[in-house]
């Protein structure tokens, strides 16, 4: 049975995940665990405000077949963050699936898990100077980048980073995942209906406003 987890630590960035996440749960039924190292509120960088739903603390990384790292524009309250490095730490030489996007491959150096591995990030440069833990000679300067049990991807190359962790849990996506182009479409393509059981249940939904 397959279950998966979304890291939630400060300025975290939900666009590069949401094409991820979506297709989990609203085309597949998965559910997803948010997971943080405190019991409250987060702020995206688009400014929402999200609540973990279980702490580093409670939750056993083994439990997850995927463990899902949004990027962040201030990487180091999460980087400088023990129970969440520690959370990452106990994942090394594990099955658990890593996917990790923008700047948060920072993190998963700092926890043991890129040890060894090609990656790719969206961080600047400068911080593999800074930090001895990142193994800058396995950087590979491309949009995703697939080592094992890990899979990173820059920010701007969300939709192909979210194909290529669908597609490691061999999901059903079809050839075009996400890319469809409007103009190609006709009207009745674009012209939705519920089956008769959906709209039956739309309508028993309906009863509980007053309309």
């Amino acid at each position: 049975m397959k279950k998966f987890a979304v890291m939630l630590f400060p300025d975290f960035s939900l666009q590069e995940i949401t094409c991820l996440t979506s297709a989990l749960t609203v085309w597949f039924g998965e559910k997803i665990d948010f997971i943080a190292s405190e019991n409250k509120e987060y702020l995206s960088e688009e400014g929402l405000r999200v609540l973990p739903t279980i702490t580093t603390e409670d939750a056993r990384i083994t439990d997850y077949s995927c463990v899902i790292l949004p990027g962040t524009i201030h990487p180091l309250p999460a980087l400088f963050d023990e129970k969440l490095i520690g959370f990452l730490k106990s994942g090394v030489n594990t099955e658990v699936i890593f996917a990790a996007i923008s700047s948060s491959p920072l993190l998963l150096s700092k926890a043991g898990i890129l040890k060894g591995k090609k990656f790719t990030s969206g961080f600047f440069m400068q911080m593999a100077d800074t930090f001895s833990f990142i193994e800058k000679g396995n950087f590979i300067h491309k949009g995703v980048v697939e080592d094992g049990n890990v899979i990173t991807g820059i920010g701007m190359f969300f939709r192909e980073f979210a194909e290529s962790v669908l597609r490691r849990f061999d999901y059903d996506i079809g050839k075009n995942f996400m890319r469809y182009k409007p103009e190609e479409y006709t009207e009745e393509e674009l012209t939705f209906y519920w089956s008769e059981d959906e709209y039956r249940e739309f309508l028993d939904e309906l009863k509980e406003y007053p309309v």
